[in-house]
């Protein structure tokens, strides 16, 4: 299993990247179109185009309301101020998205910064799934994902992280840090990377297409943990030659019998129901998100320019296939009713 996921905002500037790589057509050995998972983030987000993601069977995920510039806002960040960030862009996206099947139930946190304890309180108060923050550093065989009911199978990775101390009811779907090496044989060792775009070593679409095959092999090869690719869309974006070498190899998988492109969530519907591959193509929970129902909502959704007292001074469109709401939905007001501050 091969999960690519997306961080923050999805507009216009990179729903061209989207449709280029889970274009109609690619698709598993089950017959259904590859899928991905977006982790989005409020600001700056078009809600058609998220509508229309969901439609096509990809995984939406919360990624915050503010993706606030402050590491140690995430770290520190109290039960309520979660909720509001998280819980808050889930009402946000389910509303102005029309998404209704309860099926945003995975978080990233803003810069993979752990919140702690306070993080998974609020994970199981508002009946999140799972996190996928968590960074595991470099292993062979790398880690399948695990539950917080016990103590983490990997220390806590990174600087000043905050990660979680107590027993907690939810999924952890690690993120594997990549060995960044593109020729393992030849290169000297060097420090694994959980984000693509942050393994600053490639430099050239033939170095992408090496490291991908080498990332496939650790776990192929190994414990065949789910093998996570990471990305921020305008890395891809920037770098074309890399952009051209991901399809390239995303076709070549393809070509395979026994790798499926799936979302978090169908890794966790895999590892609860696990089924070999002999009868993976006719495995219900993947089956569920093949067929693509229905005709996207609205070809022309409203542009709408709003402001919010929580954000003077600021004008930000908001664009939704449903009716604008009054004013820009944010932290205290996520549905724009400024319901908040009624008397």
């Amino acid at each position: 299993m091969i999960t690519i996921t997306f961080d923050d905002a999805v507009n216009n500037n990179n729903i061209d990247i989207y449709s280029r790589i889970f274009r109609e057509g690619r698709n598993n050995p089950n017959g259904c179109q590859i899928k991905g998972t977006f982790f989005v983030s409020h600001k700056y987000s078009n809600y058609s185009a998220i509508q229309e993601l969901h439609r096509r069977g990809h995984e939406i995920a919360a990624h915050s309301i503010t993706h606030r510039n402050d590491e140690k806002y995430w770290s520190e960040a109290n039960v309520e101020a979660w909720a509001k960030e998280m819980a808050g862009v889930r009402l946000i996206i389910e509303r102005f998205s029309n998404i209704t099947d309860n099926s945003i139930v995975g978080i990233r946190a803003p810069y993979l910064r752990v919140g702690g304890n306070n993080q998974f309180f609020m994970m199981e108060e508002q009946a999140f799934l799972y996190d996928s923050t968590i960074t595991a550093p470099l292993s062979n065989p790398p880690l399948w994902p695990y539950t917080l009911y016990f103590r983490m199978p990997h220390r806590c990775h990174g600087n000043g992280q905050n990660c979680p101390t107590r027993s907690h009811a939810v999924w952890e779907m690690v993120m594997n840090e990549l060995d960044r090496r593109d020729d393992p044989s030849f290169d000297e060792e060097l420090a694994g990377c959980a984000m693509v775009d942050s393994c600053s070593n490639l430099l050239t679409g033939e170095q992408f297409y090496n490291f991908l095959n080498h990332n496939l092999e650790r776990h192929y090869r190994t414990n065949r943990a789910p093998l996570g690719l990471f990305f921020h869309a305008g890395w891809l974006k920037l770098n074309q030659e890399f952009n051209d070498a991901l399809i390239q190899w995303v076709d070549e998988m393809l070509d395979k019998n026994d790798i499926y492109f799936v979302t978090m969530t169908q890794v966790l519907q895999w590892m609860q129901s696990p089924t070999e591959l002999s009868s993976i193509r006719d495995f219900a929970p993947w089956k569920e998100k093949c067929e693509v129902k229905g005709q996207p909502l609205c070809s022309l959704p409203n542009a709408c320019p709003l402001t919010t007292r929580e954000l003077p001074g600021e004008t930000i469109r908001l664009h939704t296939c449903i009716d604008c709401p009054q004013n820009y939905p944010w932290l205290e007001d996520p549905t724009g009713d400024y319901f908040a501050f009624k008397k």
